[in-house]
């Protein structure tokens, strides 16, 4: 571990150290067809996200199937804080320690098809279903979205594991953290997901000796900036600091979604006095050449949460922070 680091950079995982465009969103999609026949385009995804409390990609999920049965709000509405829906409560989501019990759905019972599906496809939010069945649980829910996305026992061998995460292409090499810690950056992670998916993608991916992390349950839903403090203050006394204020080195985060830049909105309202920096970059999926215009809409959408500098990409953030850190 670095000792006193110049600066404590944290990062969100899904989008921003592997694309998950293929797995955890795939995941989405199949399972709100899995119960309505509608598979929402990754734009309606991007909008949900927007606004700043579906960090959950079970939550998530559900809320789609919700708005799309005309059960909460109105389904064209995606992108608008106002049209949130009551059915998952706040402080259920904040709660960080309330998520359900569950097993996974594997293939040959009552589990989803696991053979491919087409490419996502551009389409308009449709119009909700005139006689639509009962919402499922979020235990329910769950167990379907875990059998796409592990396809096997999330705390079993990942080598048996047949589901989507086996397609997440990584977006840095293990040599990026090499470079942090040459520079004097402490590092670590702050993530909602699920920590057999996390302790997967740093240890077994990456090859990260039990790095520094914050994953789903171990701390309340982003933008809550409980877990980021945490583990900041872990960081900085590791280092030999006092924790964080007006004295320590500056913490950034980088993330990919409006509930990454809100969370350290929010950590500089619980500690004025600590230096923080919002780092952002839009997820791998609005990347090409082709998504363009979508990109600068998304990267528009974090600069007015409050992101302090867009990336290109996850491996830019480097040379991103040596300027910043040389700004008072």
């Amino acid at each position: 571990m670095i000792l006193i680091p110049r600066a404590v950079l944290l990062f969100d995982i899904d989008g921003v150290i592997r694309d998950v465009g293929g797995s955890y969103r795939r995941a989405i999609v199949e399972t709100v067809h899995h119960y309505s026949g509608w598979r929402p385009d990754p734009a309606v995804i991007d909008a949900l996200k927007a606004e700043g409390c579906w960090n959950n990609d079970w939550e998530a999920s559900l809320e789609l199937l919700r708005r799309y049965r005309g059960t909460g709000t109105d389904a064209a509405q995606f992108g608008d804080p106002s049209t949130r829906s009551a059915g998952v409560d706040s402080s259920a989501r904040s709660a960080g320690t309330h998520f359900p019990a569950r097993t996974v759905a594997t293939p040959g019972a009552t589990s989803p098809s696991f053979s491919p599906s087409p490419s996502f496809s551009p389409s308009p939010v449709p119009s909700p279903l005139p006689s639509p069945s009962p919402l499922p649980s979020l235990a329910e829910l769950v167990e379907v979205f875990g059998g796409f996305y592990f396809g096997g026992d999330p705390d079993g061998d990942p080598s048996i594991w047949r589901g989507f995460i086996g397609s997440e292409p990584l977006l840095v090499e293990p040599s990026f953290f090499n470079e942090l810690n040459a520079a004097g950056i402490a590092w670590g992670f702050v993530s909602g997901a699920e920590p057999p998916s996390v302790r997967y993608v740093l240890e077994q991916r990456l090859g990260l000796l039990d790095p520094p992390r914050i994953a789903m349950g171990d701390a309340p839903d982003k933008p809550d900036p409980t877990g980021f403090l945490r583990l900041a203050e872990r960081l900085l006394a590791e280092g030999g600091g006092t924790g964080l204020g007006a004295a320590a080195p500056p913490v950034a985060y980088l993330g990919d979604t409006v509930a990454d830049v809100l969370t350290v909105q929010r950590a500089r309202q619980v500690c004025p006095e600590q230096r923080f920096l919002s780092l952002a970059v839009a997820p791998p999926h609005l990347q090409g050449r082709e998504h363009l215009e979508a990109r600068h809409a998304y990267e528009q959408r974090l600069r007015q949460a409050g992101a302090d500098r867009i990336l290109s990409a996850t491996v830019a953030v480097l040379a991103n922070l040596e300027i910043l850190l040389t700004q008072a």
